[in-house]
């Protein structure tokens, strides 16, 4: 693996052309692959978990599963609602959607309590998840009778009219995202080098990455399905490393071509940046894929999805900067080098000398270095406690699982979602209380369950049954079904029987949470609990939330163990340094738990709601935090690998531990900041977003990298190696003055290890 990077590199430059014609003919192979196989979606069954996916899954079994169900609201233009003309509308409306084929049935209309709405419900075919596809011609259906009855208010709303609502807001935001990271992306490249050519190469690769990851991404979901956020992370995450990883690479290569003033030629140039930045991005994309591999052990399927699309498209990002980057910039360095003499002429006719090339540092980073040079000490301590003060608010974290009261009220069958549920706010939250038994107990089941909604019934967490004898005088239906004493629903075979009862608050209230609560350990406990032999379990929209915030939380220390053990023993082999290994894990759990208490302090109180454009749920997204920790671990591998390598390589070359530290940091620090620039806009953009969950990541994903570049980079991880010395590469043997041995002169042999240089 030592010189794979340079093999590469080697092969890239001495056949450019092909190296290049390669690639872009793998970003089109993948691509063609990918389409053509189409992308394996997950299905309501790979997003059970708990005992709300032990109901879903015995309901299923007896075919009694949730089926996607739409509400049509029909209310007056203005002032009190005609029941003649809401009638009409309504049977305009039955007679279409039973029409359709996406329809399985259609409920008779159903008149609010206070009278003012009719409510039409429509049961879509197939699974729950497929609603959001079926869903546009029941849309369009609504529109038109709506424009047929113009003194009628006829609108929609339903999990798959919200669902599409949802994904097509997203769509945009990611639009969105892109124009303001692009610009930001290339304007950062252009300061940095100066030139729209060079500035361009990163951005180039970066989006054929993510091209071919995304192809890739779409194979793999035939191995393990996706869970529709994978493309969403490839975005995210491809832009930042791909564009960090060729910057990087072009870095050393002009730092080369600098040192060498014109006497090597670009193979030889693209040699020696592989020798160095190669392998730097060789072990910095292991360490981020192993670091995110550890979110398999979550066994969730979005977690799945989430690490099945950075680890595609950071391996995808790590070969083009092994093959295609070095081949383009021979091709670059050969035009270069015909018009430099032109260059030189054209300067030294207008008496200008040749501009010099810029020093490593400038004016604001060495300040920043300057307290870590001068009082390590005390800047290590001043820095500890500002991430250790910033990290204080994650100790009052809450999660919560968002569901579809969370989503933002721009989605109007959101909107339409408020007024139903203020109208009928029995359809607020279902529970379901799903049972198994032998047939023969059918009878007894289900006595035990009708028990249930009767203790239920006396709950006032509960929706309260109401009868509407104003139906009968306007309405085919005489009673209210949805608000009538709750039935059981039993399977054919009398194994599986289903009871559901509303609750009158939104998922993620604490009175909702409570009657979950009051369900499963009072109410079941002392009804159908006390059959023996029959299985019980609940699910509902608060049973899946809670179960999955438990699983998560259950889940949490096992990844974070492996985590905290993989990045030792990444940096260790990288390295060969115990104690470098150890401050590697130290520091990435400061920057971790910095961003987190960030996190809470903004989203978790209401004081940025305005600042921020988000209406905040009291708690964080269950999803955010362990995703978070992992890719964070991951990026902040990037940047130790980065800086400690120029270090390392250094003090290979002879200078002493001190020297080592600020040449290496002196050298790391502009590129660093750069890389991170565009990372903090990559992931900033995403707080423009609409979806709290997505904004949440964005912020810490941004703060994260900032801290991390700033305060752990040039200030905490220099007075640590300076405060150590050489104690902070034992065991590796320190390297003779100027890479001599002290016995005979003779040229000692670089310390052993993967980022360890060419003799």
């Amino acid at each position: 693996m030592r010189h794979l990077p340079v093999r590469m590199a080697r092969w890239s430059a001495r056949h450019a052309g092909r190296a290049i014609a390669g690639w872009f003919a793998f970003v089109v192979l993948c691509l063609v692959v990918g389409i053509a196989l189409g992308t394996n979606e997950a299905t309501t069954k790979d997003f059970w978990v708990g005992e709300a996916g032990r109901a879903e899954a015995t309901a299923t079994e007896g075919g009694l599963e949730r089926s996607p169900t739409e509400r049509i609201m029909i209310r007056a233009g203005s002032g009190e609602l005609d029941m003649a003309a809401a009638g009409a509308a309504a049977r305009d409306v039955t007679a279409r959607m039973r029409e359709l084929p996406e329809v399985e049935s259609v409920a008779a209309p159903v008149r609010s309590k206070d009278g003012e709405v009719l409510l039409v419900s429509v049961v879509l075919n197939g699974p729950e998840l497929e609603g959001r596809k079926n869903v546009v011609p029941l849309l369009e259906q609504t529109a038109a009778v709506g424009a047929d009855h113009p003194d009628l208010v006829v609108e929609e709303t339903g999990s798959p009219a919200i669902s599409k609502g949802v994904n097509d807001q997203r769509d945009a935001d990611l639009a969105l995202s892109e124009r303001i990271s692009l610009p930001v992306t290339v304007i950062t490249l252009l300061i940095v080098f100066g030139s729209v050519i060079m500035a361009g190469v990163p951005l180039l690769l970066a989006l054929s990455s993510i091209a071919a990851a995304i192809g890739l991404s779409m194979v793999a979901s035939h191995v393990m399905p996706d869970a529709g956020v994978g493309t969403n992370l490839i975005l995210l995450i491809g832009l930042a490393v791909g564009v960090d990883y060729t910057l990087f690479y072009l870095k050393r290569e002009r730092e080369e071509r600098a040192r060498a003033g014109g006497c090597l030629g670009p193979e030889a140039l693209v040699e020696l940046a592989a020798a160095t930045a190669g392998r730097a991005i060789v072990i910095s994309g292991l360490a981020v894929i192993v670091s995110t591999a550890t979110l398999y052990l979550a066994a969730d399927v979005i977690f799945s999805s989430l690490a099945t699309g950075t680890i595609l498209v950071v391996a995808v990002a790590v070969a083009s900067s092994l093959t295609v980057l070095p081949a383009l910039l021979v091709v670059i360095g050969r035009r270069t080098d015909r018009l430099a003499p032109r260059r030189a002429a054209r300067l030294a006719k207008r008496g200008k000398p040749a501009r010099a090339g810029k020093p490593e540092t400038g004016r604001v980073f060495a300040a920043l270095l300057r307290p870590a040079r001068t009082r390590p000490a005390l800047t290590l301590c001043l820095s500890l406690l500002v991430m250790l003060g910033l990290t204080v608010p994650a100790l009052g974290l809450n999660l919560i699982d968002p569901g579809r009261d969370t989503f933002s009220r721009d989605i109007p069958a959101m909107r339409v979602y408020d007024r139903l549920t203020e109208s009928f706010p029995e359809l607020l939250v279902t529970h379901e209380v799903v049972t198994r038994s032998t047939p023969e107990r059918a009878a007894q089941v289900k006595q035990a369950l009708e028990d249930l909604a009767r203790r239920a019934q006396t709950d006032p967490l509960f929706a309260q049954a109401q009868k509407n004898p104003e139906n009968a005088e306007s309405l085919e239906s005489a009673e209210n079904p949805e608000n009538s004493h709750p039935t059981v629903r039993t399977s054919a075979d009398g194994r599986i029987s289903v009871l559901e009862l509303s609750v009158p608050h939104p998922a993620p209230s604490a009175e909702a949470i409570a009657s979950l609560t009051h369900l499963r350990q009072d109410h079941i406990p002392a009804t159908v609990g006390r059959l023996s032999g029959v299985e019980t379990a609940v699910s509902g929209d608060v049973a899946r939330g809670r179960d999955y915030v438990s699983h998560e939380s259950d889940k949490l220390p096992l990844v974070l163990g492996f985590l905290l053990l993989m990045t030792f023993l990444m940096t260790v082999w990288a390295f060969r340094s115990v104690v470098i290994g150890a401050i590697g894990v130290v520091l990435n759990l400061l920057s971790a738990g910095a961003s987190l208490g960030m996190l809470v302090l903004v989203f978790q109180g209401t004081w940025a709601e305005g600042l921020l454009n988000f209406d905040s749920l009291g708690a964080i997204a269950s999803r955010v935090p362990l995703f978070l920790v992992v890719i964070l671990f991951g990026l902040s591998m990037d940047y130790q690998v980065f800086v400690v390598s120029r270090i390392q390589e250094a003090r290979q070359n002879g200078m002493s531990a001190r020297e080592a530290v600020l040449e290496g940091i002196n050298r790391s620090a502009k590129v660093v900041t750069s890389a991170a620039i565009v990372m903090v806009t990559v992931f900033g953009a995403f707080v423009a977003l609409h979806l709290t969950e997505m904004k949440q990541m964005g912020f810490c994903l941004a703060v994260a990298v900032l801290l991390d570049a700033v305060v752990i980079r040039l200030m905490v991880l220099p007075s640590v190696l300076l405060l150590l010395g050489e104690r902070a590469w034992w065991p590796a043997r320190r390297p003779g003055r100027f890479g001599r041995g002290r016995r005979g002169g003779r040229a000692q042999e670089p310390a052993a290890g993967p980022l360890a240089e060419v003799g």
